[in-house]
């Protein structure tokens, strides 16, 4: 399959790159920058201590989506505020039965470019592992965790993944997993507040307080509207709560499967924070917000961050907080 990789940000070009490091044939579309950086090839590297390397040459690098005119499948990486626009461009250049995946976080995703490519196969997906870009041209996979794409009669994708040494699971029941990766994900805009990698900030109780609250109350709004979440790593849904509130000491010994991450781990959202980058906090708190609306939960902790998270974004409140000074503007 000629795969397209629209987005080529730390995932796409992680994902991207495992793909044509083993031999398949891979079109990136992006900005000029990360042809620029992609020029000597690209490097892949995991927290258990694995390389490849994704030779110049062994992948084309476009800044023109219309070069995904003949692929087979199109993996959708770019931000959420991006995906109307993507999905309105692939509507006019993708082949009628060219299969499109959404590797993106949150929820709405893949309805979105649903709408927009209307009667075209769309498959929501989830990436369950944490990617960081690390130099000119590295790109780490610092956690561990699957892809997962949604059931649609179209296994040729999660095959090629998984060949690629990319682990790739069809679940049939993906929305539950969606929602399962979406509460792991509310600790993006703790870490994002907390300025910090994702090991120190995870390593400290009163920012693990904030997370769990904002995980307690999206578990509310899911049980409100019927939703079972996934489990998604180590622990169910209803145990993350109450294991994120214990004291480092006992959080150390019982949950050190959760601090298994590598040093220079850090989310998205920290990076977006640290280039300039709007936040993706309306589709991840945001999701949450929306739900709580519609299912009459109140969700005061979500909204909170999300502002705190937007001021900081602009420029208009602090971009990092202590611990028990997030906990503290938090709590109100």
């Amino acid at each position: 399959m000629k795969t397209g990789i629209f987005g080529a940000g730390s995932i796409g070009c992680y994902v991207g790159g495992m793909l044509a490091a083993a031999g398949n044939e891979v079109v990136f579309v992006g900005r000029d920058a990360m042809r620029q950086r992609l020029a000597s090839g690209i490097a892949l590297t995991r927290f258990d201590g694995s390389e490849r390397q994704a030779a110049a040459d062994s992948f084309t690098f476009a800044d023109d989506p219309g070069a995904l005119a003949d692929c087979d499948a199109i993996l959708v990486c770019v931000k959420s505020g991006a995906t109307e626009k993507a999905g309105k461009v692939l509507a006019e250049i993708a082949k009628p039965e060219a299969v499109i995946v959404s590797l993106q976080n949150g929820i709405s995703n893949a309805a979105i470019l649903s709408r927009t490519l209307d009667g075209r196969s769309v498959l929501p997906g989830m990436v369950g592992f944490n990617v960081a870009q690390i130099g000119e041209n590295r790109f780490h996979c610092g956690t561990e965790g699957k892809i997962a794409i949604g059931a649609g009669g179209h296994h040729d994708v999660a095959l090629l993944l998984g060949r690629s040494g990319l682990e790739t699971e069809v679940y049939a029941d993906i929305e539950n997993v969606q929602w399962g990766k979406l509460l792991l994900n509310l600790n993006n805009a703790v870490n994002a507040l907390s300025g910090l990698p994702l090991k120190q900030q995870l390593s400290q109780r009163a920012y693990r307080q904030v997370f769990a609250a904002l995980i307690r109350e999206a578990l509310y709004s899911l049980k409100a509207a019927g939703i079972r979440p996934a489990k998604i790593g180590r622990v169910g849904p209803g145990l993350l709560a109450p294991i994120l509130e214990l004291p480092d000491w006992l959080f150390l010994r019982i949950a050190a499967g959760m601090l298994a991450i590598d040093e220079n781990a850090k989310t998205s959202m920290l990076e977006d924070l640290e280039k300039g980058r709007p936040p993706e906090i309306d589709w991840l708190n945001g999701e949450i917000i929306a739900l709580g609306g519609r299912t009459g939960v109140p969700t005061p902790v979500n909204e909170t961050i999300v502002a705190l998270v937007k001021a900081a974004f602009s420029g208009e409140g602090p971009r990092s907080y202590g611990a028990e000074e997030l906990k503290k503007a938090v709590q109100g």
